[in-house]
């Protein structure tokens, strides 16, 4: 039995955004947290490693970040790790073509909204009548979302995109990347609602919303250590390697958490941070075939295929750069977003392929010389550069397909069981499926264990050595942090 006068204990399943979100709130409001990560490291789909040949520190995908994710920064800044991350000065994306060379969307220096509409009517890759039509596209757009017109709810964004004119190279140069890039899901499948909130937030916002943001290290350095080293100094645990197997139940209230090892993690709340299907085998049975949650294992995933690639020079003369009728949809300078770039080195490359439902199922030679090929045909200086390495890394889970159907099926964070609750990219958060969408659900379900299971100021004069010798009984151990592949 938990001892009633202890600090509540919240057990947190999975250790990637969104499980690190909800238990560095928790423990920065006084509950003990327990995070249980299956995996040996922490980062759950976004994490580093490092590479044995090179040395150098590898994201498993490269993420693109944007001014508007406000509940990342709070996160970031609540572990001390908001320095790691640079910000454009203001938007600017480049994106070039085989045959028509570069152009970018950049932001002037124009009060919000109008710097997107300067952004839109400067694209040289659109005619002048596409750069209007599709200005008029995102007005309606922000229109169909104030009003809450079903056509959203129901679309693709490729039916939405038909709906509102626009043309075929609109589409391909300008709609297509930002659809793909952001829902993880090819147009014709991809949802309109959640590509419609993207818009809403990250261009129809101000200045500061519209700016790209990179982690200036890695994914585990950034995050995931800092949020580790948060908890624990607050009395809590992270563990590693620790593979949950059922939500124990009684009188309809979580009680513990029983461990693959035999172990039972007795607990007053319990955030089920996991992927939909791990998610689904941790409910209790009831639950589990209850709807929504009995269409967990069938959202469908959406894979992400990156390549990385050492050159013995600089190939692509900027932070990052979109590709336009490539397999290749982005590619990004990592030396120089690192601020690691010097004249006359070479340079690491993060080439990224999302939605690629063909592609990974691509021989990983096959992978490395498209894009070696992708990226030579828009960079002139990668022609005569030599590729010391390539590692390709396939994502085949890297986030839920995210359709009109799986908008209708993710669920909220509340449960049946008054005390679980769930966190992750993949519930109901208006969102597709991001980092933003993670740490959002992650602060959410901890808001709503905390109001389940209260801190008093008694409790939270408790000093984490107490807490450390309540947690003993448990027999919890704590593992590293750091990450490893």
């Amino acid at each position: 039995m938990r001892d009633a006068a202890a600090r509540p204990r919240v057990a947190v399943v999975g250790g990637g955004f969104a499980g690190l979100a909800a238990a560095t709130t928790l423990a920065e409001r006084g509950h003990e947290v327990v995070v249980l990560e299956a995996k040996r490291r922490l980062g759950g789909r976004a994490y580093a490693f490092r590479d044995a040949a090179t040395g150098a520190v590898v994201d498993n995908g490269q993420h693109a970040m944007m001014g508007c994710y406000a509940h990342t920064w709070r996160f970031l800044d609540r572990i001390g790790a908001g320095d790691g991350v640079a910000r454009q000065s203001r938007m600017r994306v480049e994106m070039r073509d085989p045959r028509r060379g570069v152009a970018a969307v950049a932001a002037p220096a124009l009060p919000a909204p109008l710097h997107v509409a300067g952004a839109l009517l400067r694209y040289r890759f659109l005619s002048p009548a596409e750069r209007a039509r599709a200005l008029v596209a995102g007005l309606r757009v922000m229109a169909m979302r104030r009003g809450g017109d079903p056509f959203l709810a129901r679309a693709t964004v490729a039916e939405l995109l038909d709906e509102l004119n626009q043309s075929p190279n609109a589409c391909r140069s300008f709609w297509h990347p930002v659809a793909i890039s952001t829902c993880n899901e090819l147009p014709a499948r991809a949802a309109a609602a959640p590509f419609a909130e993207v818009l809403a937030r990250g261009f129809f916002g101000t200045r500061a919303d519209s700016q790209f943001v990179f982690a200036k290290v890695g994914l585990s350095e950034l995050y995931a250590e800092p949020a580790a080293r948060f908890v624990t100094a607050r009395g809590g645990c992270v563990e590693t390697g620790a593979q949950a197997e059922w939500i124990e139940v009684e009188e309809g209230r979580a009680v513990a958490v029983r461990m693959r090892d035999g172990r039972r993690v007795a607990c007053d709340a319990v955030i089920v941070a996991a992927p939909p299907g791990a998610t689904h085998a941790l409910l209790p049975a009831a639950v589990a075939a209850a709807a929504p949650w009995r269409e967990l294992p069938s959202l469908g995933a959406a894979p992400i295929v990156s390549v990385h690639l050492w050159y013995d020079r600089d190939v692509l003369g900027t932070d990052f750069t979109g590709l336009v009728g490539t397999t290749t949809q982005f590619a990004f300078d990592r030396t120089r977003l690192c601020g690691t770039r010097v004249a006359g080195e070479g340079s690491q490359v993060s080439a990224v392929i999302s939605a690629a439902h063909d592609e990974e199922t691509w021989e990983n030679a096959a992978l490395t010389a498209t894009v070696i090929a992708d990226i030579e045909t828009v960079a002139p200086a990668a022609r005569g550069a030599q590729v010391l390495r390539a590692v390709v890394v396939k994502e085949k889970h890297a986030t839920i397909s995210c359709t009109p159907r799986s908008e209708r099926l993710r669920p909220e964070a509340g449960t049946p069981l008054d005390n679980v609750f769930l966190a992750g990219d993949w519930t109901a958060t208006g969102l597709p499926p991001t980092i933003e969408g993670a740490v959002l659900s992650g602060e959410r379900a901890a808001g709503l264990a905390a109001a389940r299971v209260q801190v008093t100021p008694a409790m939270r004069g408790a000093s984490p050595g107490a807490a450390a010798s309540a947690r003993s009984s448990d027999t919890l151990r704590r593992a590293s942090a750091g990450g490893s592949r």
